[in-house]
């Protein structure tokens, strides 16, 4: 039987990694990255204009290089028959939004527009659209909106419609200029096929879409902006298709510049955390997945639907069809530690770690393996790029609490892991003191292949044994298979996600077990945690709030 393949493509936050996978195994057969040109634009548009505080911005033609770049380079590095391809997967950060002309193209790439911040793709970690998401939440309250509680009370600022909203306010040139309002996600396969779809996982969990009730209603948004009253038919319009199904077929001219055969199936796309869901064989209720990089995304599958605090949605079939789909998260993880790196580690380190041959992180994390658990005296909090679970505040901060003159750079190295494994803890806590079970925990992405202490540090805080995907690409390799789902049983993928996830999905047979004596002194630590995380997330935030206010006002 001749081998058939699908293509799953990552598109992350700061690269587009490109994976060619056997349909019947799930072996990787190829892969290629292509970082992005302009990366994260957070200082300045390209053309030098500098951006305000809180902004996060990216250049869409980057994505459009991964897909011309890294789709013919797999190929190629396989040695396959491209008739062999029976479909493409896309996985992408979220909500990363943008404004499209009425060709389809983004609004940034008309030199008329090119100068204007509101123009170009806001990432998924633009926080500038704070004030909005507060009044949006506020506004969902006062009407008593159904559509609140799945979100867990409140609206986050790396949403869709306050970032949109916060463009009507600031620049209504451009929400006028702009026909549509899309996910990254969904404008690459609205590219791909010719066919505008958007997800039910991105509307989902990022813009307040439900499978049964559909977005809210005319009256809210009209409630919010007059202009928004007929938002949803106007700049929002386009058929919403659950994951799993396919979006369209590949374009004759993309087919071309791909270097594939036109007529293949294109999956409707998916939050690029979601997509490494069931690329660790999670498909059943109780199944924990925290995928870890510059940020982590936690994804619970469940057979219930419960009301809480700080999820960032909950959707019927939203990643598993036929169950509920929890999401929350922590803003900051990766992040973090590479701030720390890059911004406060002194130049010996640095110079250790070249004399040795090796990366700070590495040399620090060796450094941090010889403290037990609480000996730096340190313990801090989580929240250097804000809090998204349980807390919902992009306004907070990080913190470190125990500093002193002896204090070593591997100690606050050591906390800072410490505190992002802390902040999961509560996250799960907040779960089963719900009563939503959790069962099992996986852990996938950047982080857990290369960071064995940060994982034995998890396991230790939570008391839980982590397993880890085989794979190395696992946010690609769930893309792949739910396209080998968009292509079906009869073209030689799957009918369903469970056949897939039954082939294709594969975890490593040693797993991060706690170890006793850590997890009984974790276990002190996290109570100075929840005292701190209630203190200035809860009782006293005005600090947090008033600091930043203070930092922006300066700036």
């Amino acid at each position: 039987m001749t081998r058939k393949y699908t293509i799953g493509i990552d598109f992350g936050t700061e690269s587009g990694r490109v994976l060619l996978v056997d349909v019947s195994t799930g072996e990787e057969i190829a892969t290629h990255v292509t970082p992005y040109k302009n990366g994260v634009l957070d200082e300045a548009l390209p053309n030098g204009k500098p951006l305000q505080p809180d902004w996060a911005l990216q250049h869409p033609r980057d994505y459009l290089d991964v897909l011309f770049q890294s789709v013919p380079k797999v190929i190629r590095l396989a040695q396959i028959d491209r008739q062999d391809v029976i479909g493409i997967g896309i996985d992408f950060t979220s909500s990363t939004i943008l404004p499209l002309d009425r060709n389809g193209h983004p609004l940034c790439f008309d030199p008329n527009w090119e100068s204007h911040p509101h123009s170009w793709v806001k990432l998924w970690k633009h926080h500038a659209a704070h004030r909005e998401a507060d009044e949006i939440t506020r506004l969902a309250k006062e009407r008593k909106e159904e559509f609140l509680h799945r979100y867990g009370g409140k609206i986050s600022s790396e949403w869709m419609f306050p970032k949109i909203l916060q463009i009507i306010k600031e620049a209504p040139e451009v929400f006028y200029a702009a026909d549509l309002f899309i996910e990254a996600c969904d404008w690459v396969t609205y590219r791909l096929t010719n066919h505008l779809i958007r997800s039910s996982n991105t509307c989902g969990y990022k813009a307040f879409w439900n499978k049964e009730a559909g977005y809210p209603e005319a009256s809210f948004f009209k409630a919010l902006h007059p202009r928004f009253e007929h938002i949803l038919e106007t700049k929002m319009r386009g058929e919403v298709r659950s994951i799993g199904e396919k979006a369209g077929e590949l374009t004759e001219e993309m087919a071309h510049k791909l270097g594939l055969l036109p007529g293949i199936a294109v999956a409707v796309g998916i939050i690029d955390a979601h997509a490494g869901v069931p690329a660790v064989g999670a498909v059943h209720p109780g199944q924990f997945v925290l995928a870890m990089g510059t940020s982590t995304c936690h994804m619970l599958i469940s057979d219930k639907e419960k009301a809480i605090e700080g999820v960032c949605g909950i959707v019927e079939d939203g990643i598993i069809p036929g169950y509920y789909s929890y999401e929350t998260g922590q803003v900051a993880v990766g992040d973090s530690f590479a701030w720390y790196v890059g911004q406060a580690v002194p130049g010996y380190v640095e110079k250790q770690a070249i004399e040795a041959g090796k990366n700070v992180h590495q040399v620090l994390e060796e450094k941090a393996s010889a403290y037990k658990p609480g000996q730096s005296g340190l313990i801090a909090l989580d929240w250097w790029n804000g809090n998204r679970s349980v807390l919902v505040d992009a306004n907070l901060s990080g913190t470190i609490i125990g500093l002193t003159l002896a204090t070593k750079p591997e100690e606050i190295y050591r906390a800072l892991l410490e505190s992002t494994a802390f902040g999961t803890r509560k996250i799960i806590e907040n779960f089963t003191d719900a009563g939503v079970e959790v069962k099992e925990l996986f852990a996938c992405g950047g982080l857990p292949q290369r960071n064995h202490l940060l994982m034995q540090i998890y396991a230790d805080i939570t008391n839980r044994e982590i397993k880890i995907p085989a794979s190395n690409q696992t946010t690609a390799l769930g893309a792949a298979m739910y396209a080998s789902v968009a292509a079906g049983g009869n073209h030689g993928g799957y009918d369903t996600i469970f056949e897939a996830a039954d082939k294709m999905a594969k975890v490593k047979d040693e797993a991060f077990v706690p170890i006793a004596e850590n997890v009984k002194i974790y276990d002190e630590l996290y109570k100075y945690y929840l005292d701190l995380h209630d203190y200035f997330g809860r009782e006293k935030y005005e600090i947090m709030h008033g600091l930043k206010n203070m930092r922006m006002t300066e700036n």
